[in-house]
């Protein structure tokens, strides 16, 4: 176009960048900490729902763990219909809808019904995550998707530090209309998806070619930004624009091997994640729900700060593997930390705060990794098989440390996550990837224009 904004690292570069991300972030933020919320916020109210609804350990990991069979299933084709109907209109029906069935979920009256409410959240929020990841590649180049990967991913710490904090809280103290307070977990904390949803449809933009915020020279040039990154073969772009085309991406063998790795990493974040409550809980029977709430936000606001630090390294740096190679190791040893001292509230604690780091600090590093080694062509079916694939974990682990738990101790059933943690290190190991590309003498300038 003429203008300094072609200028690699300019400050109209930063500029257009900075632009974007206090255009888009606040509202893909809140996409994904309510998301996670609402996915996650049966930890909590299972600790008063067990006597309603009578609700053992196993069945509460049975519970938990099914959501994401459905959610699996629909990964890759609503990543489809993202990418053929737009990203504004997809993300708001998905965000209305998980949320009208949270709210509904506050209903139940047995297990059964818990199960239905569970497949019905998986099927409303298949493709939310893989969904942002897709619309991140259309808005940042390489060398800033890590840390704007993480700031995605940092919605999943503070998700589980508002989910920890307000759902111990509700628990104490709403008792209002002769509801009880594990229903109004779900009612309050499913609510506010749907105004989101609202707010998605009307505010949020599709691609930089509808970004009125931005002038036609910033949206000429981050168009260019982002076309350079990637390379087509001719008409084997067009080919992948077919359905087949595009599920021929599952032949990748780098899409394969990078969904079973992160399979084995998501069955540590989930075993997590999913069973934290629990093990607070487990430390001193005395605890109410709400310290339980405040104790369990720790290893979050730990992992939160860590993520950040470590997203800005990866990007300074351009490397990520070995970042998630790290962070796996570290997350086995702070579950072992775990094991070791679950009759100790401040080491047990400290361990659940390494494993914090590790399990929330890996994906953006790693998510930018793997945009890396897909094509243009293939990110959005690409991106959607690795999460479906690794989204099992979710379904494996939470169902595996609730059938080994006893009512006793919680604990016992993470062997199996340190196992899996350990196996995506080794997987990791033997992965060949390239650097992110930078030009001459920007290897190690920050990312322009995204702050962590």
């Amino acid at each position: 176009m003429g203008t300094n904004l072609n200028v690699e690292g300019s400050d109209p570069g930063r500029r257009t960048i900075r632009k974007v991300t206090l255009r888009i972030f606040p509202i893909v933020g809140l996409l994904y900490v309510f998301n996670y919320m609402d996915r996650s916020n049966i930890s909590y109210a299972e600790l008063g729902m067990r006597d309603d609804l009578g609700i053992t350990t196993a069945t509460f990991g049975a519970v938990a763990s099914i959501f994401f069979l459905a959610y699996v299933a629909l990964e890759i084709p609503s990543n489809m219909m993202l990418k053929k109907i737009g990203a504004r209109l997809w993300l708001a029906r998905i965000a209305i809808s998980w949320g009208l069935v949270t709210v509904v979920t506050g209903f139940v009256n047995s297990v059964t019904h818990l199960y239905v409410a569970r497949i019905a959240l998986g099927i409303a929020e298949a493709g939310l995550f893989p969904g942002l990841l897709l619309y991140l590649t259309y808005w940042y180049r390489g060398r800033e998707r890590g840390r704007a990967i993480a700031m995605l991913a940092l919605a999943q710490p503070i998700a589980m530090i508002l989910g920890s904090m307000t759902g111990g809280w509700i628990l104490d103290h709403a008792h209002w209309l002769d509801i009880s307070s594990w229903r109004w977990v779900f009612i309050l904390q499913g609510a506010p998806a749907v105004l989101i949803g609202i707010v998605t449809l009307v505010w949020l933009p599709n691609r930089p070619a509808d970004a009125r915020f931005l002038n036609p020279d910033e949206r000429a040039w981050l168009q260019a930004e982002i076309d350079k990154e990637y390379t087509q073969d001719g008409a084997g772009g067009a080919a992948q624009e077919t359905v087949r085309g595009q599920l021929s991406t599952l032949k990748n063998r780098k899409v394969l091997y990078l969904a079973v790795a992160n399979f084995f990493a998501a069955c540590g974040l989930y075993g997590f994640s999913f069973f934290l409550p629990k093990i607070v809980q487990q430390l001193d029977p005395s605890y109410s729900a709400t310290n339980i709430g405040l104790l369990g936000a720790i290893p979050f606001l730990v992992g939160a700060v860590g993520m950040l630090l470590i997203a800005r390294n990866s990007d300074r740096t351009g490397e990520r593997r070995f970042h998630v190679i790290g962070l796996m190791l570290l997350g086995a040893v702070g579950l072992g930390g775990t094991i070791a001292f679950r009759h100790s509230p401040t080491p047990a604690l400290i361990c659940l705060s390494l494993v914090a780091i590790g399990v929330l600090g890996y994906m953006a590093p790693y998510w930018a990794l793997a945009a890396r080694v897909l094509p243009r062509e293939q990110t959005a079916v690409g991106l959607a098989g690795i999460n479906s694939i690794a989204a099992l974990g979710g379904f494996v682990s939470p169902y595996l440390i609730g059938k080994n738990a006893t009512a006793d101790d919680v604990t016992v059933g993470l062997y199996f996550p340190i196992g899996c943690l350990i196996v995506c290190a080794v997987m990791l190991a033997f992965l060949k990837v390239p650097r992110d590309r930078r030009d001459s003498g920007e290897r190690a300038r920050p990312a322009a224009g995204v702050t962590a």
